[in-house]
This record gives C-alpha cells, structure tokens and sequence, in this order.
C-alpha cells in the first residue's frame, strides 16, 4: 500500500516538474499480464485470504515477487530499471532467509501504529530474523498519512521508480540529474534533439 501510493505521489511530481505524462503511453511494455497476475496473488494471500495455509502463502509470496524482478529486467524500455531491480534483490533475499516473511522492527511497527492482525503478513515481527537490517526497520509515523514500516529496498524501489518515470516523461528533474551525471563523466555538454526537447543521455540498462 505503502509502495502504490508513493508511486501514484511520483507519477504526480511529472507535472510540476516540466514533464509529459503522456510519454508514459510509448512505453513498450512486454509481459503485463504476467505483471498483473503477480500482483493479483499478491493482493490475494495479504488481504482477501491472508488465513490460508501458511507455506503455501510464503511459496506464492517469493514467486510474486521473482516474477516482478524478472518482468522488470525484460522491459528494456524502463531506464534506469537496475535501481528498481537493486531495491527489490535485497527485499528478495531478506524475504528468502525468513522463509517468505519480511522481518519486520518491532520498535518500526510501534512507531507506525502497526498491530499484528494474524494471518499471513507479508511484513511481521520475526524472532532472530536473517539479515534483519535489511527488513522493515525505518517507519512513516502514526501520525501522518500513510503511516507503514519499510526497507532499504523498498526506498530503493522508490527511487528507481522516481528515475523511471521522470526519465521516461523527460521532466527537468531527469535532464538536471543527466546533465549533473555527464559533468562527472566529463562528457562535455548534451546536446538536443531535432524535436527541440531536452536530449538526455541514456544510462546503462
């Protein structure tokens, strides 16, 4: 929930930041449906049948999320999609060691107002849980919107979610941050394109 509604906040900062969001159209994106159904069984097992068998949950917890990493990596269209891929490796592998649960801070879930609600939790409190810097120890507080727990992958996704779409819809925040990566290159000035809009420089992947 936490992770939608930061990415409908960035969608919304292409405006006002001089971008198009109709750029978003020309996206090729290859394999929605298998995108759509990790996210649907995702939906699924936390909140319309969270009190189904527990393995069986955890089993389609890790597939869901493989499958988005893979579709990401497919899409050669996202740029800037590694960030993305990075965020969601470490959520992965934390997910993995504590057999398809997201250990979560007790003192984060505290801080955000979280109660355990029983049930298959993709995020919960996990006694001597593997690698646990890498779960949900940050937290929005209770007291503002969209209060949750979250990761260091999950700011990462954010992140790479953020480079995507400004790229995408060309916004100045992009040409600012490729301009600012081609002077640490040393690569000079960047040049425009025929259409007269900004020509940004295409980064690895």
């Amino acid at each position: 929930m936490l992770l939608a509604a930061l990415a409908v906040l960035v969608i919304a900062t292409v405006p006002l930041a001089g971008g198009r969001l109709s750029r978003l159209a020309d996206l090729e994106l290859r394999h929605v449906w298998a995108l759509g159904l990790a996210l649907l069984a995702q939906i699924l097992i936390i909140s319309v049948i969270p009190s189904g068998n527990a393995d069986l949950n955890r089993g389609l917890h890790l597939v869901t999320y493989a499958a988005v990493l893979v579709w990401v990596v497919l899409n050669h269209g996202l740029l800037w999609r590694w960030v993305v891929v990075a965020g969601g490796v470490l959520n992965f592998v934390v997910i993995v060691a504590n057999n398809g649960v997201m250990p979560a801070s007790r003192a984060a879930q505290v801080a955000a107002g979280l109660d355990p609600r029983g049930g298959f939790e993709n995020s919960a409190a996990v006694a001597d849980a593997n690698l646990a810097f890498l779960g949900d120890v940050f937290a929005v507080p209770a007291e503002l919107p969209l209060a949750n727990v979250f990761s260091v992958g999950d700011a990462l996704l954010v992140v790479g979610i953020f480079l995507v779409v400004h790229r995408q819809c060309e916004s100045y925040l992009a040409y600012r941050l490729a301009r600012l990566g081609d002077s640490l290159r040393g690569r000079g000035h960047l040049a425009r394109n025929g259409s007269g809009r900004r020509g940004l420089p295409e980064p690895a992947g």
